[in-house]
């Protein structure tokens, strides 16, 4: 609804409102809807009925629609009323649809004045809400319903805070409402016999409606047993299984899966066709970062005459720097070996793995033997892989990934990056730094699309400070060899350019790793982006196989698939006794360019595509006493909150150690803290970490109380005097 329209509606249900309260209070309402009122004039409403049916009815309908859609106490006696005047089925017939057409209209006016409200400040508190209702609302609306003991009147405004539609609230309230409607318009049938509204749910008759309100629980769960026998129908069930746990990949996710397995006792199998420690090991994480670290050290040393050191040269032997790759990665390769994790009592079997039925995995192992094994639980946990774009040509050009660029023997003299996203910018900036001619192409307007403009106009600015040529929106059109020289031809808007390079590296994203593992004969779906399908406790359309990491998203980063491990592992292990939704509340990232960008929570441009009311409070880092005595005096710390409150929804820095000073606010959106805890905490002078310090008091400042100080202000005057 659009705001001047949701204002008039603000505007005539608050008059409406004041009228119905001045209305109650003048003409004394209450006490005629009190239970000694009804005895008193039960006769005069019978003979009023029988002489004028039509009429009393109507009006009975119209003042029982109008007392609960506006909340007015006294539902109770008007439902007893009903009985009493019209008997039972006429009186259950007209209380049933009253009461519920009541309800829709309290749950329209709610929806419409209230939930964009509410959503839109508390939308990632209530997101866990909102997708239950979206999934189980009809059972917990059930529910609820069918337990009088629960406010109808607040059940109708909670409910229109929510996702639910408006049809299936009035179908589920007709239906639920009904028993208890039931009770009450019999009682007042017996209306002389009862002294109190009280007296009409004695206890036995209470726990009867708490049994019956339970029971679309437990139709839920026998709805659920049902569809997962059909789902296991077609597949023989083992009389018994050999182990707890198969866990197929020993990235991150399968790494920490198999971890906690061996740490609680269960009966554990460890499956990798390849490297133990996965992409982040091997191919990404650990070497990229060895890799910046040597680029940034060799521009330090041609940058050493700004801290007063001579003579320093920064010469880059190339060879040398990729076997210090291949060094890193050797020193980190023991947290994740074979030997570790055999010792911590995992069976690691290196070979190939595809599930053969929910509970059968078969292993072509690495000599060319075969074992099948048997499992009460599976965690899919295969990573991606990078994802190359169909460019003609390119297979004949040839080309380097994130995966095979650490083969490379030779810097090469010309690079050209596809891509500019986290990965296509640290490696172009890092090869740049190394001495590589490099150029990025990018079909987006900007690069690191995913943050805001100014993040992505600070880290185009460092690249090209580092000679890198960035070129964006330009769409790489094909790769071609002319002349014995390897080319390739972007477009923007109707001129195309031919790039020269010796080498083409792409890195436009990763591709989830889905084939060939037997998903396809299981009937395991996929979404959309080609990821695993799972429900929020990361179970796939086999209750007992989960999925975990890049495989499964939403986020491809190697601290949410150890972060998604957990969940799935408990839940496969322990989730008979309970279950655990995995908690994406408080996602951190970085990039690792030079300025970092670390990020966690809403972006700026978020909050604006989602609607959601925010501050900005934004600290320069160039004015860090640190930062300057560094020579990093460059970057920002921008923190999105709460209008006039100092809870954070987002931070985004840019600057040197930009993902190390994140954590602050990851641990204080985690755990509710406010940038007022972050002001009042002590941060060791004079480090980097100062600048959340300065960043909360800069939104202090802004919300200083003006009018407190212009008194504190004559205090001190009067004090002077």
């Amino acid at each position: 609804m659009a705001a001047p329209a949701r204002r008039w509606l603000w505007i005539g249900a608050a008059a409406a409102a004041i009228l119905l309260v001045a209305l109650y209070r003048h003409f004394g309402l209450g006490e005629l809807l009190t239970l000694e009122r009804l005895k008193d004039s039960r006769d005069a409403l019978a003979g009023l009925y029988a002489s004028r049916p039509i009429a009393m009815l109507l009006a009975y309908f119209a003042i029982y629609v109008l007392a609960t859609a506006i909340s007015i106490p006294g539902a109770v006696v008007l439902t007893l009323a009903g009985g009493a005047v019209f008997g039972f089925w006429t009186g259950l017939l007209v209380v049933s649809f009253a009461s519920s057409l009541g309800a829709l209209l309290a749950f329209l006016a709610s929806r419409h004045l209230l939930r964009d409200t509410v959503q839109s400040r508390f939308g990632k508190t209530l997101a866990s809400i909102n997708e239950g209702i979206r999934r189980d609302g009809t059972f917990y609306l059930l529910t609820l319903r069918l337990v009088p003991v629960f406010p109808f009147w607040l059940i109708n405004l909670l409910m229109g805070l929510t996702p639910i539609g408006a049809g299936r609230f009035y179908l589920v309230s007709q239906i639920g409402m009904l028993a208890g409607t039931a009770v009450y318009v019999n009682a007042g049938t017996q209306l002389a016999a009862i002294r109190s509204p009280a007296d009409v749910l004695s206890p036995a008759l209470l726990g009867s409606f708490v049994l019956l309100g339970i029971f679309p629980l437990i139709a839920k769960a026998i709805v659920g047993w049902l569809q997962a026998r059909k789902v296991y129908a077609r597949w023989p069930r083992p009389k018994r299984f050999e182990r707890n746990l198969v866990v197929i990949g020993a990235g991150a996710g399968g790494l920490v899966s198999a971890y906690i397995a061996a740490a609680v006792k269960a009966k554990v199998t460890l499956v990798e066709g390849h490297r133990l420690g996965g992409d982040c090991l091997n191919f990404g994480c650990v070497p990229s970062k060895a890799l910046i670290r040597s680029a940034t050290m060799a521009k330090e040393l041609r940058e050493a005459h700004r801290l007063g050191i001579r003579e320093a040269r920064g010469d880059v032997d190339f060879p040398a720097v990729m076997r210090r790759v291949q060094q890193v990665i050797r020193a980190i390769e023991p947290h994740d070996s074979v030997e570790r994790y055999t010792g911590l009592g995992v069976e690691v079997l290196q070979g190939h793995a595809r599930i053969t039925g929910p509970w059968t995995v078969e292993v072509t192992l690495a000599d060319g033997g075969i074992r099948t094994l048997s499992t009460r639980s599976i965690v899919l946990a295969t990573g991606a892989s990078p994802f190359v774009p169909p460019i003609p040509g390119l297979q004949d050009t040839g080309f380097l990934t994130s995966d095979t660029l650490w083969g490379l023997e030779d810097l090469p003299r010309r690079l050209v990056v596809l891509g500019g996203g986290p990965i296509g910018c640290e490696l172009a900036q890092a090869f740049a730094r190394l001495g590589s001619q490099v150029t990025q192409v990018e079909m987006a307007p900007r690069v690191m699309l995913r943050e805001d403009p100014d993040v992505s106009e600070l880290v185009a600015a460092s690249l090209r400070a580092d000679g890198v040529a960035v070129l964006t929106g330009h769409q790489a059109v094909r790769a071609e060899v002319v002349d014995g020289e390897k080319r390739l031809v972007v477009r923007a808007g109707e001129r195309e350019i031919a790039l020269p390079f010796d080498q083409l590296l792409c890195a436009v994203g990763r591709s989830p790793r889905v084939t060939g593992y037997g998903l396809e004969e299981l009937g395991i779906p996929l979404t959309p982006k080609r990821t695993v399908e799972t429900n929020a406790w990361l179970q796939t359309h086999y209750p007992n196989i989960y999925a975990v990491g890049d495989v499964a998203g939403p986020y491809q980063l190697t601290h949410v698939a150890a972060h998604q491990a957990w969940y799935a592992t408990v839940n496969a292990l322990f989730g008979r006794l309970r279950k655990f939704r995995a908690d994406y509340s408080v996602i951190p990232w970085t990039t690792f360019t030079d300025p970092e960008v670390a990020r966690v929570g809403l972006s700026e441009s978020e909050a604006l595509e989602q609607g959601v009311a925010f501050e900005v409070t934004r600290y320069g880092i160039d004015d860090l006493d640190r930062a300057i005595a560094d020579g990093n005096a460059h970057g920002f710390v921008k923190v999105l909150t709460v209008p006039g409150k100092d809870r954070i929804l987002g931070v985004t820095i840019v600057g040197h150690h930009a993902g190390d000073l994140l954590a602050e606010y990851v641990l204080a959106m985690k755990h509710g803290l406010g940038l007022n805890r972050i002001l009042g905490t002590i941060h060791t002078y004079p480090t980097m970490a100062e600048a959340n310090k300065y960043a909360a008091g800069e939104w202090k400042r802004a919300h200083a109380p003006k009018k407190l100080l212009e008194w504190v202000a004559r205090y001190h005057a009067w004090e002077r005097s």
